[in-house]
């Protein structure tokens, strides 16, 4: 006997190496737990707990949840893109009509970017060691 009110929907987000992984249940409040702590405890600055909740301000009416999200690896800022892009792909999850606001906002997309890689014979990924004629 499942009851569909209490099921949460699933999604997974990702940013440089981290990786939330993000629930959503419908609520009669919105609640953002990250890793056991609310979302302004854990992302100490009021910049990062504001990139977790854009979702729900892009998608004005996408209505109360209650997100439980784990998530790991990466810096903090990191986790919180990786958050906001869990967030956003569990709505359009949970009511597809959300979709083309939260893809024109840019929230569905994948930041694909990383650090580079060190090459060999260079001091990093890209600076040369110093150059001397003689």
């Amino acid at each position: 006997m499942t009851n569909t009110t209490t099921r949460y929907i699933p999604a997974i987000g990702r940013r440089k190496t981290a990786v939330a992984s993000v629930r959503i249940t419908p609520a009669s409040e919105t609640i953002i737990i990250v890793n056991g702590k609310p979302a302004s405890e854990y992302f100490k600055t009021e910049e990062r707990a504001h990139v977790t909740k854009e979702p729900f301000i892009v998608a004005e009416e996408a209505g109360t949840y209650a997100i439980e999200v784990h998530v790991s690896g990466g810096g903090i800022s990191a986790q919180a893109g990786a958050v906001r892009h869990g967030i956003a792909r569990a709505l359009i999850k949970a009511s597809a009509e959300l979709r083309p606001v939260l893809k024109k906002a840019g929230l569905l997309t994948r930041d694909s970017r990383a650090v580079e890689r060190k090459k060999p014979g260079l001091k990093k990924a890209r600076k040369a060691p110093q150059w001397s004629k003689r």
